[in-house]
């Protein structure tokens, strides 16, 4: 049973992994789609407090909700292998690219335009889903539209932070006393002191590791400190991670400009995480061996955070308050998701009246036809082919 478990696990993981275009929005639409709609693993109140839980966490946070539902399918192996089927389409692609990139040219593709469209409606089936379960009535409609106004108007990784903080808040004052009395439970295989021993060696790590690589002068023991320390003080997901790994790498000459360009537009048309960005830069830096360094540490802290919270999310739903925070939250969610919806999502890829109607056809598709989303890839670019064919 367990075994046919983690083989679900890993067939289910894959396939997101390689048909999740779209960037970390997208990703939890094509989560929900799968997990909750297709397969019924768990309900849209679990998924909504998963999302919420890693909302608070520094790191990816579409590959920590995938790594929790692997948890909870199938305890601790199920959470790496769920990880596993996400990231590894992605990586061995970026790998490749980098590898090759002295022979190739890459410059924008067609079929790159046409998968940002895909990503439009994907994430706006994403955020019109998530919104009828999280935004049920006035109060949190008004928290979503002024945390969208607000990441709109202030967009940075901190203001997000500072918006979760007061949605919390408010969810706190608000909704506390009408919480629900009985919440579905769900278990993990996983104890609260392999909850804290996570986050023990996660702080070990922070701390130890860049002593080590002043200790040992070595280029993967450097590259694995970099890239743990990036992927442990990220916020906001892929896209905030880019500056960061830029005055990584950049000015200390590991890779040029235009080197750190190429691999970030690769990584903009693979699916997957865009944190497997690293998986391009340690192949740069150090050839394939560097390039899963640089990938295990990225993702490394993500794992340890999601082992260390998600043994305690199950008791702590049962607390009325907590339950009045996470609702404040899944609201504050939801307005953060409608703003990266309009900003890069929206304005990235719609341009002209052909990515509009493209994107449309696209959505009622995915909306009312109910269309899977990895055929709603493929039907976009083959669509987009055709439009930029016939329109010249």
């Amino acid at each position: 049973m367990r075994k046919n478990s983690l083989l679900e696990i890993l067939g289910t993981s894959l396939k997101l992994g390689l048909t999740s275009f779209g960037g970390p929005v997208a990703h939890l639409g094509y989560f929900r789609n799968e997990y909750i709609d297709k397969r019924k693993w768990l309900d849209d109140k679990t998924y909504a407090d998963i999302i919420a839980i890693c909302q608070f966490l520094p790191g990816p946070a579409s590959s920590q909700v995938g790594i929790a539902i692997g948890m909870l399918r199938g305890g601790f192996l199920g959470g790496i292998i769920s990880w596993l089927g996400f990231t590894l389409p992605s990586v061995i692609v970026l790998i490749l690219f980098a590898l090759a990139f002295q022979s190739f040219s890459l410059g924008d593709a067609n079929w790159i335009t046409s998968l940002k469209i895909v990503a439009v409606a994907v994430v706006l089936h994403a955020v019109l889903g998530m919104g009828k379960t999280l935004t049920p009535d006035k109060p949190r409609i008004a928290i979503a539209i002024i945390a969208m106004l607000i990441m709109l108007l202030f967009p940075s990784a901190i203001v997000q932070i500072a918006v979760i903080v007061g949605a919390a808040i408010i969810g706190y004052f608000l909704f506390s006393k009408n919480a629900e009395s009985k919440v579905k439970n769900f278990t993990v295989s996983i104890s609260k002191k392999q909850g804290i021993l996570a986050l023990s060696i996660l702080v070990v790590l922070l701390i130890g590791l860049p002593i080590l690589a002043q200790i040992v002068n070595h280029s993967y023991i450097s590259i694995f400190d970099t890239f743990f320390r990036v992927g442990s003080i990220v916020f906001g997901g892929g896209h905030v991670v880019l500056p960061l790994l830029e005055q990584e790498v950049v000015p200390n000459g590991l890779l040029t400009n235009s080197e750190f360009l190429a691999g970030y537009g690769m990584a903009q048309a693979v699916p997957g995480p865009l944190f497997t960005f690293a998986s391009y830069l340690g192949t740069m830096m150090s050839g394939v061996i560097g390039g899963v360094i640089a990938t295990i540490a990225m993702f490394l802290p993500s794992f340890l955070l999601i082992v260390g919270a998600l043994p305690f999310l199950g008791e702590l739903r049962k607390h009325k308050s907590f339950q009045g925070i996470l609702t404040g939250v899944n609201a504050g969610v939801v307005g953060i998701l409608l703003a990266a919806f309009y900003d890069p999502v929206f304005t990235s890829s719609i341009t002209d009246a052909a990515s509009f109607s493209l994107a449309a056809i696209l959505f009622v598709l995915l909306y009312f036809w109910k269309t899977p989303a990895w055929l709603i890839v493929i039907i976009g670019v083959v669509l987009g082919e055709v439009m930029r064919v016939l329109l010249g």
